[in-house]
Order: structure tokens, then C-alpha cells, then sequence
């Protein structure tokens, strides 16, 4: 496998942990440092971004009320009536297209759609893609319109 490959691998992964992490804080109020070592020591990291986990993580949860006010302008329901994976797979997909120039607006919203498909409710997908790929409109217009 490239390195490329296995970058996007591990980035996978940290995001995977890193939805999961996020409805553990929703969920507990825990603080980020008790969640990350509790999921390092709970789960096998060799695979993982540490770093990459950690960036979201800890800037998700210290940004949230910003990411929640980002992307509310783009629902159809009040935000309070999103489900904890909702809210925290939209302020991940919000997270990246704000402060991860690096990653490409579309792997953001397939990383996204991805995850939505395995921890959402049934259809949760098509709506967490419809909204971000609002909030790239506005966050990276000319990215999401070259695509």
C-alpha cells in the first residue's frame, strides 16, 4: 500500500475513534485529555493518526458552540433537535472544512457520508451530505465548485 494509502487509512481510523470520542463527551461532559486516554488505552492505536485524532478532538470540542453556529444556518430543524451523532459527525465535517485545508473538501464529505452510514440513523447520511456540502459552499466556495 502507498503512503498516501496508508495515511488515509489511519486518518479513517482517528476519525472513526474520533465520532465515537465525541458522543462519549456529548454524552459525559468528560473532558478531551480523559476521553483520548481512555481510547488509547481502550483501543489499539498502532493503526491510527494519533495526531490527527487529537486535532479533532480536542479541536472540535473547544470550537463546538463556533461549529454549531456554522453549520445551524444550514439545517432545517433546530440544532437541538439533532441527535448527538448528527451534531458531532456535522461539527467533524465542519471542523475539517474550516481548519483541515490540507484534506480536499471531497474526501471530507465522503469520510463523512461514511461514517453517518455506520453510527446515523438510516438515512442520516443523505442528510449530514446535504449539509456540509452547504457549509463547504460557504467555507470553500471555489473547491467544492471545481469539483
Amino acid at each position: 500500500m502507498s503512503s498516501i494509502n496508508v495515511l488515509a487509512a489511519q486518518r479513517r481510523r482517528a476519525r472513526h475513534y474520533g465520532i465515537q470520542a465525541l458522543y462519549q463527551w456529548s454524552m459525559t461532559g468528560a473532558t478531551p485529555h480523559a476521553i483520548e486516554a481512555e481510547f488509547r488505552t481502550d483501543n489499539d492505536f498502532s493503526n491510527v493518526d494519533q495526531e490527527y485524532f487529537s486535532d479533532l478532538l480536542g479541536g472540535i470540542i473547544g470550537s463546538a458552540d463556533y461549529l454549531d453556529q456554522a453549520f445551524s444556518a444550514c439545517l432545517d430543524r433546530e440544532l437541538e433537535a439533532l441527535d448527538p451523532i448528527e451534531k458531532n459527525l456535522l461539527r467533524m465535517g465542519t471542523f475539517e472544512l474550516r481548519d483541515r485545508l490540507d484534506v480536499p473538501v471531497k474526501v471530507t464529505l465522503n469520510e463523512l457520508v461514511a461514517l453517518a452510514k455506520k453510527f446515523g440513523a438510516t438515512d442520516s447520511y443523505r442528510y449530514i451530505n446535504g449539509v456540509l456540502e452547504q457549509v463547504a459552499l460557504k467555507l470553500r466556495p471555489n473547491e467544492l465548485e471545481s469539483r
